[in-house]
């Protein structure tokens, strides 16, 4: 079929963009870390045409940085940019929980809910247990599942990215945190319970918790001079 290879090219870019940024979310290509689109085509055997557009992708993403005549970077963010991903967050945040008490969820979400229970147990479990990358993965899922039960596509997507962003910034200074488990939040099955019942003062409380949650870890990073 004539489409055959576009989608199987499109399918092979959008593997090799997930592959490295799992990688830069678990910390084995921590900030500052360069490569070309050589590097990687041989790394993973693939033609560099593939590669070369999913790194196009994940830097349009905000994950890499673009380097003239030397390839490409994992970008580097500051506490600053931290700080204006978390506020950005909050707006977001707020907004989809307003909207979900005041309006009701979507279409099909009681079947949803039962996968963001599954996932909000999980990333408990991983938070209360200190295991980051367990976490990073389920808490994604998380909260782009609970996203979706407002029914806008454009709304859990944008949501998804900056988290993204959070962990890709959060990963190297919380793998040197001597205290992990109590510099993770673990809400996440007191929050789908609230959504559930749709109770929007402990709505309101777990999400101002969890935003100011990661200010106060903002503000610590800035004392300590990271």
């Amino acid at each position: 079929m004539p489409g055959s290879g576009a989608v199987t090219r499109n399918t092979l870019r959008q593997q090799i963009a997930d592959a490295l940024r799992d990688e830069v979310l678990a910390g084995r290509l921590p900030p500052g870390t360069e490569f070309t689109v050589k590097q990687i085509a041989e790394q993973y055997g693939v033609s560099a045409t593939p590669v070369r557009e999913a790194l196009v992708d994940l830097a349009a993403q905000g994950l890499l940085d673009s380097v003239q005549h030397r390839g490409f970077r994992v970008r580097i963010f500051s506490v600053d940019d931290f700080r204006g991903m978390v506020e950005a967050r909050i707006l977001i945040v707020d907004g989809i929980f307003r909207r979900l008490v005041e309006r009701g969820t979507a279409p099909g979400a009681a079947e949803m809910l039962v996968s963001v229970r599954r996932r909000a147990e999980e990333a408990r479990r991983a938070a209360l247990s200190g295991s980051l990358e367990v976490l990073i993965g389920y808490d994604l899922r998380f909260w782009r599942e609970l996203s979706t039960l407002v029914g806008n596509v454009y709304i859990a997507d944008f949501l998804h990215r900056i988290r993204v962003q959070c962990w890709v910034f959060a990963v190297p200074h919380l793998q040197r945190e001597p205290k992990l488990r109590s510099a993770l939040w673990s809400g996440h099955n007191e929050l789908v319970e609230a959504v559930t019942r749709a109770d929007a003062h402990e709505v309101r409380r777990l999400v101002q918790a969890y935003n100011q949650h990661g200010l106060d870890w903002a503000s610590e990073l800035t004392a300590a001079g990271a």
